[in-house]
């Protein structure tokens, strides 16, 4: 919007400036004929030149008043060059043209110097600082960047409790078209669509509510965003402009957005990267804490609070034994890890984290099952 003011204003000025030195008395008259129609050419084929070179130019972000400011300094320096440049050239080439109408050149281009200077700073992505002309320093970010969602984050809802955790210290941003998109999902015919939709209001707004969450809904209207078809690909750019995370559960959206540059949190990744590895033929050392509710069960914890389930170890309480995995299972009240009993484990006098002998790992562990007691998973 702003950009379209400046637009309509440089269209007046130059009208204005048109009309005030065409109708001149002086310039008016039949023995000035040359210099009238010299100044109202160069007038008309200036503000059309600059207007066309400024609008089919590529389009950027939306700068701030700040970078007005500048332009409008570095346009006043050309011009003040350019119009010693037009007296040296009217001089050398003995143009015999009016006073006036060589002044009305001159703010012709005056004005579209500044016009000009203005639009492309206007229209340049801040990520350069012009300390010396000429030479471009990159862009420092200080602070924390902000958290870009996309709605499959949002319906997801994990996002909502990583940030209550206090674990991303940084705003979360919901673009205007994820919330379009949100609203129509939850719009939808289908039941299924239209209850992950309300959902992802829900969520939405929990972290709005929340006082911990920093969530900002992002109206702002880009040209170089509004073109493009589709909220994958807007998503892309709105992390590129807001230099942002983009936060997603959706596999193909992070792959599209890494080949962009654009750094890339996927939700599903985070938790796999939590989950305590634990594969299947896998051996450990667990002390056995209690037997489990099924026939020959034991039941031991792996130091993080995870439940292990022992079968043929119900007789072997206090003890510490050697297992080996055979399966894991992630329930809502935690990862639990099924094992099968192999034998007892020898005395340990130096380091506890050891395996047994015929299975040797790179990180080999013993654990003691002190912790996760609490936990009351389904153990079967």
């Amino acid at each position: 919007m702003l950009l379209w003011i400046f637009r309509l204003v440089f269209i007046v000025v130059i009208v204005s400036v048109l009309f005030t030195y065409a109708g001149d008395d002086t310039l008016s008259d039949n023995e000035h004929a040359q210099s009238w129609w010299t100044m109202v050419i160069f007038g008309c084929t200036m503000g059309v030149l600059v207007s066309l070179l400024e609008i089919l130019t590529p389009k950027k972000k939306l700068s701030a008043f700040a970078g007005v400011f500048f332009g409008l300094l570095v346009g006043i320096l050309i011009s003040f060059v350019l119009t010693q440049i037009v007296d040296t050239a009217m001089k050398a080439w003995r143009v015999d043209l009016h006073e006036e109408a060589i002044t009305a050149i001159k703010t012709f281009l005056s004005v579209c110097i500044c016009y000009l200077t203005i639009t492309v700073v206007m229209r340049t992505k801040d990520d350069v600082r012009f300390l010396i002309p000429y030479v471009e320093f990159a862009k420092q970010t200080k602070g924390s960047r902000p958290l870009i969602l996309d709605t499959s984050a949002i319906v997801d809802g994990r996002i909502c409790d990583l940030c209550e955790s206090k674990m991303f210290d940084a705003t979360v941003l919901v673009p205007r078209f994820v919330l379009n998109e949100l609203q129509q999902i939850a719009d939808s015919a289908d039941k299924l669509k239209r209850n992950r939709g309300r959902r992802g209001l829900d969520i939405l707004n929990k972290m709005q509510s929340s006082s911990v969450i920093d969530v900002e809904i992002d109206d702002s209207i880009v040209a170089e965003i509004e073109e493009l078809t589709g909220v994958d690909q807007k998503l892309v750019a709105f992390s590129k402009i807001h230099n942002g995370r983009l936060c997603t559960t959706d596999y193909n959206l992070g792959k599209v957005a890494k080949v962009r540059s654009v750094d890339v949190l996927n939700i599903n990744d985070l938790a796999s990267m939590l989950k305590v590895v634990a594969l299947p033929g896998e051996p450990m050392y667990v002390k056995i804490i209690k037997p489990g509710e099924e026939a020959d069960q034991g039941i031991g914890y792996l130091d993080d609070g995870t439940m292990i389930v022992v079968e043929g170890a119900r007789d072997k309480v206090g003890r510490e034994i050697s297992i080996s995995v055979t399966s894991s299972l992630q329930t809502s009240a935690g990862k639990m890890i099924f094992g099968k009993f192999e034998g007892f484990a020898p005395q340990a006098d130096g380091d506890s984290t050891r395996v047994a002998p015929s299975h040797r790992r790179s990180t080999p562990r013993r654990f003691s099952g002190s912790g996760g007691r609490n936990q009351t998973p389904n153990q079967r």
